[in-house]
C-alpha cells in the first residue's frame, strides 16, 4: 500500500553536503554594503578582510597566538597550501576513511613523493587513532563529509608530540568543537556549515607550524599561491588581510553576514546545538524506520553534519551496487520534482544511499518535514 503524499513541505528543501543552505532569513539584500569595484588592497577592502578574520576567531574561539588567514580556493586550496608548505621535515602519517582524506594519501603518495604512513579504513568506519606515531607529521579530517564519520575528540593526539597535526575541518568547523591545543594547521571553506559562497578557504596555524614554516624549506617548488613565507620569515599580511590573490568581496561580505548570525545566535555552542538538534531529527526517524540505517553504525563517530545513510531494506541491499544507486538516483529525483528536497545523493565515490546535511544554517522543521517525504518518495519507487 503506498504511502499518501505528504501535504507539508520543508520551508528550504536544501540538504545539500555544499555548498550548503543559507542561513534562515538570508537575502541578497544582506549584501548591499558589499565594497565592491575597489582594489582589495585599499583600506576598506582590508579592513572588511580582517573583520572575517577577527569574527572568525571570536566564533571559534581561536587562541589569540594562531594565525588566521584567507586563502584561494576554499578548503581544498587550504589543505593544499598546508601540506605542500609544511611537509617533508619529519616522517608523515595521513589517515583516511572516505574520499577526501583519500585524496590527501594521493598527494602525499604521488605528487610530494613522500612515502607516508597510510592508516585507513572503510566508508562508515575509523582507524584506529591509537596507531598514530607522535614523532610524525599526521595529516587527516576531523569530519569526512562523504562517509559521515567524524573523528570522536582529540585524546588520541598527543601534547607532547613532535610532529604537526594537519587537520582538514571543512564540514566540523562551527558544528563540532574543534580541540586547538591539539591542532597545528586546521582549514575549512566558508560554503559549508556557516552556508558562505564558495571558492574561499581558510587556514589556521598554530604557533608550531608557524616555526616549522619559518625553519623549513620543502625540496619541491611551490606555486606562488602556495607561498606562506618570504626570506624565512612569515608573510605576515596573509593574516592581516592582505590576501594572496584577489578575493570576492561579495563572498566576504555574504561570510561576514553569517558570522554576525552565528555570534547572535549565541556563538560557537548554540551553532553545535542546532547540528546537535538536526542528527537527532534523523536519529529518530532511522530508528523508527525499516527501511533506512545509517553508514555509521557507531553513534560516538557520527557526524552531525554530514549524515551519511543506507538503505536497509532487503529487496535494494541485495541489488547489485550500480542498481543500487540507480534506486537511490530514482528517489533523488523525485523529491526534486516535489521540491521536497534537493542534493541528497550519497558522494559518488561512497557506497549508494542518501546524504543529509544538517549542519547549523538547517532548520529542525525543515528536517522532521523531510523525513515523511523520505517515507513516501521510498515507497513510492519501490512500488514503481
Amino acid at each position: 500500500m503506498l504511502i499518501q503524499k505528504p501535504a507539508l513541505l520543508p520551508a528550504r528543501a536544501f540538504f545539500s553536503s555544499g555548498p550548503c543552505a543559507k542561513r534562515p532569513g538570508w537575502s541578497l539584500k544582506n549584501l548591499e554594503n558589499a565594497i565592491i569595484g575597489r582594489s582589495h588592497r585599499s583600506a576598506p577592502c582590508k579592513a572588511r578582510l580582517k573583520q572575517a578574520i577577527d569574527k572568525t576567531r571570536n566564533l571559534l574561539a581561536v587562541p589569540a597566538d594562531y594565525r588566521i588567514g584567507i586563502v584561494p580556493a576554499s578548503d581544498t586550496g587550504a589543505v593544499e597550501i598546508a601540506l605542500w608548505s609544511l611537509l617533508g621535515a619529519r616522517p608523515v602519517t595521513v589517515l583516511a576513511w572516505e574520499s577526501f582524506g583519500q585524496g590527501w594519501v594521493t598527494d602525499t603518495v604521488k605528487q610530494l613523493k613522500i612515502e607516508p604512513t597510510v592508516i585507513t579504513a572503510d566508508y562508515g568506519s575509523i582507524p584506529d587513532l591509537n596507531d598514530v606515531d607522535p614523532s610524525h607529521d599526521v595529516v587527516f579530517t576531523w569530519n569526512g563529509t562523504t562517509s559521515g564519520v567524524r573523528v570522536p575528540d582529540g585524546n588520541w593526539i598527543s601534547t607532547a608530540r613532535a610532529g604537526l597535526t594537519i587537520c582538514d575541518a571543512t564540514s566540523a568547523a562551527f558544528a563540532q568543537l574543534l580541540e586547538w591545543p591539539k591542532l597545528d594547521a586546521t582549514t575549512f571553506s566558508w560554503q559549508k556549515v556557516m552556508g558562505g559562497e564558495a571558492a574561499h578557504g581558510m587556514l589556521i596555524l598554530s604557533p608550531r607550524a608557524v616555526a616549522r614554516l619559518e625553519s623549513w624549506t620543502p625540496p619541491w617548488p611551490l606555486p606562488k599561491i602556495f607561498r606562506l613565507t618570504k626570506g624565512g620569515k612569515l608573510i605576515e599580511g596573509i593574516f592581516e588581510g592582505a590576501t594572496i590573490n584577489t578575493p570576492s568581496m561579495l563572498c566576504v561580505e555574504d561570510y561576514l553576514d553569517t558570522l554576525d548570525w552565528g555570534l547572535a545566535l549565541g556563538g560557537l555552542d548554540a551553532l553545535c546545538a542546532r547540528a546537535d538538534a538536526n542528527l537527532a531529527v534523523l536519529a529518530d526517524w532511522v530508528r523508527r524506520t525499516e527501511w533506512v540505517d545509517f553508514l555509521c553504525a557507531d553513534q560516538a563517530i557520527r557526524s552531525n553534519t554530514s549524515v551519511t545513510l543506507k538503505i536497509s531494506d532487503e529487496r535494494i541491499s541485495a541489488m547489485p551496487p550500480e542498481e543500487q544507486r540507480a534506486f537511490v538516483k530514482k528517489i533523488e529525483r523525485l523529491l526534486e520534482t516535489e521540491s521536497a528536497a534537493f542534493d541528497i545523493g550519497g558522494y559518488r565515490d561512497a557506497p549508494p544511499g542518501l546524504r543529509i546535511w544538517c549542519g547549523a544554517t538547517v532548520e529542525t522543521a525543515d528536517l522532521e518535514a523531510l523525513t515523511a517525504w523520505l517515507d513516501w518518495a521510498f515507497e513510492t519507487t519501490v512500488s514503481g
